[in-house]
This record gives structure tokens, C-alpha cells and sequence, in this order.
């Protein structure tokens, strides 16, 4: 929960080692990167506005490179030499690395492109003789039928058995186009498909086609070197081609594997480094130049800075400064907000982000939500098989979809909150209902003086949700104290106090009343009541007033953690009644295991929607604001 620290620093240098510094900057991901082009006025003569033109250049390159590295064959990575080459280049700047990268390409694009095309142009040739191979070998049965006559032409129409018919439709207009001068021969190929074989005078050959392609019928057309030669020496001169074909390929594939061993590693390292180039270069326009400096400005933590000294340091010396600007403590509301939380607060800082940024200087909620969400859910489901249903479930998804941040951050929050549904599930005596309890393996617990049998305990689990209320609401107008005195806002400070003090004073004039304690108590609740309205009058004005009427209502809200617990728990039991009264074993074990899976799909979400609704409305409403910007360090993506 502890804010980190932002400086504001100022990077300076010579223009010639732009490109590096960007480069180390990317690498260490440490500054939240700044505009400083919005700051230049046109025609300004001191700071002028760096030209990014570069970038479509090396983009283009990353994407030939690109194409290199699919057209050859894979080979396995060789982590030495590639870090050799790696050290030897990432300090190229952009022209340098252009300039090899072209270099490069000139070397294989060409020689690569030529090999790959003729490796596809063999490929559709080996797929288009199995073609001809599989229908020669189909039609091969009516090869006596057909007669040999010069001049004519012969093609083949595959037709699907159940269409028949339409072979009639074909002699008929074959009559009309060719005036009888044609032969038409089909035969059975398999049980789905028959063979038509058309002969006919080469004079009608335009017409004919033409006809065949407007029914849209499966046409084979022999090549002409195929034409008028026996079926069993087609079949041989395929073979022969076949043979020709995979040796030639297999010449290229060997080609293809000598330059990918002499060139992979290196142009694995060339990609990503123009990858990472490509993202650099489109950071240059917000930053400054004059005609032989540059300037880049951003926030980075404290606790990052002496890092980010020292990256540079060691690779440029003196040679490039890093200063730490000066900024009014009402302007510091322009830095970065950056939490650095522990891991198991990542995922409720997930939650919070989708609904805003926690701005500089105000308390994050995430650790508060971390430290109440859970206790919420377990109340509310607080049933033991439930609670381990959920964690499987939450455990399973997490290893299924390990790739799915924001999946990975829900399942996280389902395990938490199924360890104190476990534990009240315990304190409830429940496991599926009263199930347990039935089976006797378990009982509800005596705590205080109450037993937390949640059917029977009603008004102590609604005393028990509204004092949870009280605490929860109170402790987010505290965290609105605090805020108001890191904002030096007088007027915020007296609102949240005065409220603390009416809301003090309600509740002991209630109490006092109900004659749960000393009378003596109602007029404590007064003077606090009558000190408080002045405060919240001056803080908030007289809209202020009637937000203790509103904040009264928050408190309220938390009896929804009693009123959904004892749905879940009810249904539970209809479950568990309805498959303890019928006759058959099996059906009364089928409906208690649907109604209890529908309880426990009701209970990851409603329990989880109403404890974000009582963080997000009831509580963060008495503190934060929002408003902020995250700390977003310019870095390479998935780093970090």
C-alpha cells in the first residue's frame, strides 16, 4: 500500500548516441517516458522535434527477416554464437543496423526467394500428378471401352452417385453441340462416385467446355502431353515425373539446410533486435533535440533510480547525464501512480485498474480489498465442499489457461476466497447444506456464546454483517483522513472527521435507546451529533449533511453479506430434501447433485459481485478518488 516515491529526471546527450541510450532505457525498464515534443513550439530554434522516419525502414527489415526465418528450415538455437553476434550488434545504430541488415538480405533474399518458389511450384506439381494419378487409376477399368480416333478429344467428369440423372442431361445437349459425333462411356468408380469419359470431335472442344463448366460438374482435363496415350503409360510417365520431382526437392531442401546453418543464429539475433529497435524508434517523437544534443524526460521510482544511473554509466561514461528535475509538491499529482505490491495483492490491483487508477498521493485500496474480499465471499458461501469445489475449479483453470493474465488474475482471487469459505464453512457446520452435519462428520461451532448454525443464528449473522459494515465503513473514512491531510485539503479533513462523528453518534444513540447500554450514552451521541454537522456543513456544504443519511444507507448494505449467505445456505438444504425424498437412490442423487451445482456456480459469481460492489461502492466511495495515471515503464512487453 505504500506509494513509491517518483523523480522526474531529465536525460541528456550527445545526438549520436540517441539510438543506444533508447536502447538501454528499453532494457532496463525502469522510466515512464514523458512528451517532451507537446513543450516544443514550431519554430522553435533551441529544441526541435526528433524525425521518426526510421521506423517504417526497420519495420520493413524486421518483416523480411522475418520472412527469411520461416522460409528456412529450423535448426536448433546455438545460445553462444547467438550472444556473440548479439553483443557484436545491439549497439548498431539505426543506419548501422540498416545498412547490415540490408546487407544481409542482399546476401539470401534473392537466393532464398528463387529456392522457396521453385520448392512450391514442385510441390503443386507432386500434388497435381497424385491427382491425375488417383482418377487415371479410377477410369483405368473403362479404358477398352473407348475408341481411338485422331481429332478427337477426350475428358473425364467425376459425378456423385446420388446425381445420377444428370449424366442424361450431359448425352442430351452433348447431341445438340457436337450433332452425335461424340462417345459417352460411364462405369461405377466406388460405391459414391461414377465416371464419365466424353469423346469428341476437337472442333467442339470451346462449346463443350464451356457447357461442362456452367453445371459446375467435376471436369478433369488430361494435359496435352497425357492425350491419346494409353492409361497404363500415363501412369508410368507420372511415376517418372514424380521421381524427377522429389529428387530435385530434395536438392533444394539440402540448399535450403546449408544456408540456414550458416545464417539462422544470426539472423534469429538480427530479428529480435529489430523487434526491439522497431519499438524504440516509436518512442522518438516525444522526444527533444537541439543540433547536437538530445533530450528525454519521464518518471521513474526512487528505488529504480540508482539502477537506471548506473546502466547507463557503464556503458557511456560521462557522456550522458541524468539530472533530476525539481517539482512542486502541487504538481507532483502529474506523476505516475506506482504501487509496488506483493503478488497476492497483484490480483486485486487488477480489479481496481478496471475501474480506475489510484491517483499520486492517495492510499491504493488493492491491499485493503485484498484483506476483505475474501472474508466477504467466505461468509457469505461459507460451506466446506463448496470452498474445496472452488479452489479445483480455480486451480484448474490456471494451469489450462496460463497465457490469459486477467483469467490468471480472477482464478487467483477464486483460491483466496476459498480458503475462509472453507474455514466459515467449519464455523457453519457445513459441508454441501446440512449434509455433513446429517452424516455426523460434522457440527456448527460455538463462538461467543452462539452457536453458527447460520439457519438458527439469524440475527447474530445480521448483528454480526452490520458491525462488519460499521468497522469497514469506518475504516475507509479514516483512509479519507489521511488522504485529506496528504493533500492538505482542510475542508476534506473536517468533512471525513465530522462524519466519523455523526455516524459515532447515531450509533450510540441506537444502542442507548435499545437499552443495550447506559443511557447516559444518548447524550454523548448529541454533542458529537451537534459538533459533527458543523464540519460536515463546512467541509462538504449542506449536500455534505445529507451524505450521513447516505453513508448510514453503506453500513446498511453490508447485511446483503447475511441475506446472500442464507440463500446459498437454504438452497443447500432444498437439495439436500428433495434428493433425500424420492424412492430411487440414483435420481435423488442426480437432483441433489444439480441443485448443488447450481448453488455453486450461483456462489462464484453473486458472492464475488456483491463483495466488489461493497469495496467499490460502500467503501472506496469514503476515500478515493481515482483519477491517476499507472506507471507504465517503457519497456519490452511481457518483461518484468
Amino acid at each position: 500500500m505504500v506509494l513509491q516515491r517518483m523523480n522526474k529526471i531529465q536525460v541528456i546527450g550527445p545526438k549520436t548516441d540517441l539510438a543506444s541510450v533508447v536502447d538501454v532505457l528499453y532494457h532496463t525498464g525502469t522510466i515512464h517516458l514523458e512528451d517532451v515534443s507537446k513543450n516544443i513550439v514550431p519554430g522553435d530554434t533551441i529544441l526541435k522535434k526528433i524525425d521518426v522516419s526510421k521506423a517504417g525502414e526497420i519495420s520493413g527489415l524486421q518483416v523480411k527477416i522475418g520472412g527469411l526465418l520461416l522460409s528456412l528450415p529450423k535448426v536448433p538455437d546455438q545460445p553462444a554464437k547467438q550472444q556473440r553476434f548479439f553483443d557484436e550488434v545491439r549497439r548498431a545504430t539505426p543506419d548501422e543496423l540498416t545498412t547490415m541488415s540490408n546487407a544481409i538480405l542482399g546476401e539470401l533474399e534473392e537466393k532464398v526467394k528463387d529456392l522457396s518458389g521453385r520448392k512450391a511450384d514442385l510441390a503443386f506439381t507432386l500434388s497435381t500428378l497424385s491427382k491425375y494419378e488417383d482418377i487415371i487409376g479410377k477410369i483405368q477399368p473403362l479404358e477398352n471401352q473407348l475408341p481411338v480416333l485422331e481429332g478427337f478429344e477426350v475428358t473425364v467428369i467425376l459425378i456423385q452417385r446420388e446425381f445420377k440423372e444428370v449424366i442424361d442431361v450431359i448425352r442430351n445437349i452433348f447431341v445438340d453441340i457436337t450433332h452425335n459425333q461424340f462417345e459417352l462411356i460411364s462405369a461405377d468408380v466406388d460405391q459414391a462416385t461414377i465416371a464419365v469419359v466424353a469423346v469428341f470431335n476437337k472442333k467442339y472442344s470451346e462449346p463443350v467446355h464451356s457447357f461442362l463448366f456452367s453445371q459446375n460438374v467435376n471436369e478433369i482435363r488430361l494435359p496435352p502431353e497425357y492425350m491419346g496415350k494409353p492409361f497404363h503409360e500415363i501412369l508410368t510417365s507420372i511415376n517418372e515425373r514424380r521421381k524427377k520431382a522429389l529428387d530435385e526437392q530434395k536438392g533444394i531442401d539440402e540448399k535450403l539446410g546449408q544456408l540456414s546453418a550458416e545464417w539462422y543464429q544470426q539472423l534469429t539475433v538480427l530479428q529480435r533486435i529489430l523487434e526491439d529497435r522497431n519499438e524504440e524508434i516509436r518512442v522518438f517523437s516525444k522526444f527533444g533535440q537541439t543540433d547536437y544534443t538530445f533530450v528525454i524526460i519521464g518518471w521513474i521510482p526512487r528505488k529504480f533510480l540508482k539502477r537506471t544511473k548506473e546502466a547507463l554509466e557503464k556503458t557511456f561514461e560521462k557522456r550522458v547525464l541524468v539530472h533530476e528535475m525539481e517539482v512542486p509538491q502541487d504538481k507532483m499529482n502529474e506523476a505516475p501512480t506506482f504501487y509496488d505490491n506483493p503478488w497476492f495483492v497483484k490480483p486485486f490491483e487488477f480489479l481496481m485498474g478496471l475501474i480506475g487508477t489510484t491517483s499520486y498521493n492517495e492510499i491504493d485500496p488493492s491491499p485493503i480489498m485484498f484483506i476483505f474480499f475474501p472474508v466477504f465471499f467466505g461468509l457469505m458461501v461459507g460451506d466446506i465442499a463448496y470452498g474445496l469445489i472452488i479452489l479445483g475449479i480455480a486451480l484448474v483453470v490456471k494451469w489450462k489457461y496460463k497465457k490469459e493474465l486477467w483469467l490468471q488474475h480472477l482464478m487467483n482471487i477464486l483460491v483466496m476466497c476459498a480458503i475462509p469459505t472453507i474455514f466459515f464453512g467449519w464455523l457453519y457446520g457445513e459441508f454441501f447444506g446440512n449434509l455433513g452435519e446429517e452424516m455426523g462428520w460434522i457440527e456448527p461451532q460455538t463462538f461467543l456464546g452462539i452457536t453458527w448454525n447460520r439457519i438458527d443464528a439469524i440475527i447474530p449473522f445480521l448483528i454480526l454483517a452490520i458491525s462488519i459494515g460499521v468497522f469497514h465503513v469506518f475504516l475507509g473514512l479514516s483512509l479519507g483522513v489521511i488522504n485529506a491531510v496528504t493533500q492538505k485539503s482542510k475542508k476534506h479533513v473536517c468533512e471525513k472527521c465530522g462524519m466519523i462523528m455523526a455516524i459515532t453518534g447515531l450509533i450510540l444513540l441506537l444502542v442507548a435507546v435499545a437499552g443495550m447500554i447506559s443511557e447516559i450514552f444518548v447524550s454523548v451521541g448529541v454533542v458529537l451529533l451537534l459538533i459533527a454537522f458543523p464540519l460536515i456543513i463546512y467541509g462538504g456544504g449542506f449536500f455534505g449533511a445529507f451524505e450521513v443519511m447516505s453513508t448510514v444507507g453503506n453500513i446498511l448494505s453490508y447485511a446483503r453479506i447475511m441475506a446472500i449467505g442464507m440463500a446459498s445456505v437454504v438452497l443447500a438444504l432444498v437439495a439436500n430434501e428433495l434428493g433425500g425424498a424420492t424412492d430411487v437412490l440414483l435420481v435423488g442423487v442426480l437432483i441433489a447433485a444439480a441443485l448443488h451445482t447450481l448453488n455453486i456456480a450461483l456462489a462464484m459469481f453473486s458472492p464475488f459481485l456483491h463483495s466488489l460492489r461493497l469495496h467499490l461502492v460502500e467503501f472506496d466511495s469514503k476515500f478515493y478518488k481515482g483519477g491517476g495515471r499507472a506507471y507504465i515503464p517503457f519497456k519490452k512487453e511481457g518483461e518484468g
